[in-house]
Parts: C-alpha cells; sequence; structure tokens
C-alpha cells in the first residue's frame, strides 16, 4: 500500500516540477492575474479624478453665484430663483445637468448662526429629491450661504466605495459660499 502511495506521489512530483519549469503562456497567465486590479484600479482613479474636478467647478460656480447677491447685483435687478438658477447654470452646463441643479440661498444675522453644512437629501417613491429649497436674497449687512447642490452619478464596482452612496447610484456634491452683504 505504501509503495502505490509512494509511487502516486512520486508521479505527482515530476508532473509538478515539470509544470513550474514550462515557460509557455506565462506572459498571458501573469496578465490575466494582473489585469483586472489593474484595471479595477485605473477606473476608480478616473472616476474620482472626475468627481473632485466636478466637484471645483461646483465650488467655483457658488463663490461665482455668491458674487452676485454680496455686490447686490441679484437683489437690484429682483432676481427670481428660477432667473437665478438660469443664471447660474452657465458657469457648470458642461460638467452637470442644469435642471439637476439645486440652489440654496439663505440669509442670517451673524456667521455665528449661519449654517453651510451639507443638506439631508430626502427621496420620494420614483428617487426624485422631494426637498423643499429656500431663496432669500438678504439686504446690505446680512451674513448669506449659497449651497448649489447635485447628484452626481458614480460608477458601482469593487472600488465604488470610495465615494459616499446615496443610494440611488449617485454621491451628494455641493459647492458653498459665504458671505456678508456689502452695502450697495
Amino acid at each position: 500500500m505504501f509503495r502505490n502511495c509512494a509511487s502516486c506521489f512520486g508521479r505527482l512530483a515530476k508532473e509538478i516540477c515539470r509544470f513550474s519549469r514550462t515557460r509557455q503562456a506565462a506572459t498571458a497567465v501573469e496578465f490575466a492575474l494582473i489585469a483586472p486590479p489593474f484595471l479595477a484600479t485605473l477606473l476608480a482613479i478616473l472616476e474620482v479624478t472626475l468627481f473632485l474636478f466636478a466637484q471645483q467647478v461646483l465650488q467655483n460656480a457658488a463663490v461665482e453665484a455668491g458674487r452676485l447677491f454680496m455686490t447686490g447685483q441679484a437683489q437690484n435687478s429682483n432676481t427670481t430663483q428660477s432667473q437665478f438658477e438660469s443664471d447660474v447654470c452657465p458657469m457648470v452646463s458642461a460638467l452637470f445637468t442644469c435642471s439637476s441643479l439645486m440652489v440654496n440661498v439663505q440669509t442670517y444675522t451673524d456667521f455665528s448662526s449661519a449654517n453651510a453644512s451639507s443638506p439631508t437629501l430626502t427621496f420620494n417613491s420614483q428617487g426624485q429629491v422631494t426637498n423643499t429649497w429656500s431663496y432669500n436674497t438678504g439686504t446690505p449687512g446680512d451674513v448669506m450661504v449659497v449651497q448649489l447642490i447635485y447628484q452626481w452619478p458614480i460608477i458601482s464596482g469593487p472600488f465604488g466605495y470610495v465615494l459616499p452612496n446615496l443610494g440611488n447610484g449617485h454621491v451628494e456634491m455641493m459647492g458653498v459660499s459665504a458671505f456678508r452683504v456689502e452695502p450697495y
């Protein structure tokens, strides 16, 4: 019985040695092992880079939109919320869908009471945001916070956990500008 086992292990050892010496298709096997994690990492890097670039575009748009209130341009022209949203749209239209951009403009008496935190989005059964956004244009001396909020689509997958997901395949992106309205 032990002789049969010894001969089986002997043949198995010879096969393993022969397999380890073979170099045919080694590159293909190595590529098959390395390619999926490499491509997944590359896609994750591209996704995060595009997200950060879009975040910066949205932040710049929030600063520019805030400047309209800070200098009194929006107040003097009696800009409505829909008009203001259409004024902001050209600032972000290269990367964002203007109809999905949410604008929240709030007025406070001082900086200590100002709230610039990210709002909690509420959704209906169709997955649409149901929040009501405020639009207070303020007067000279008021502290204002302008928030531009957008649901950025993300690719889920092995590295989809890098960005905080809202559960609907999107991540909340926000640009904020806080300032005191100048006398105009």
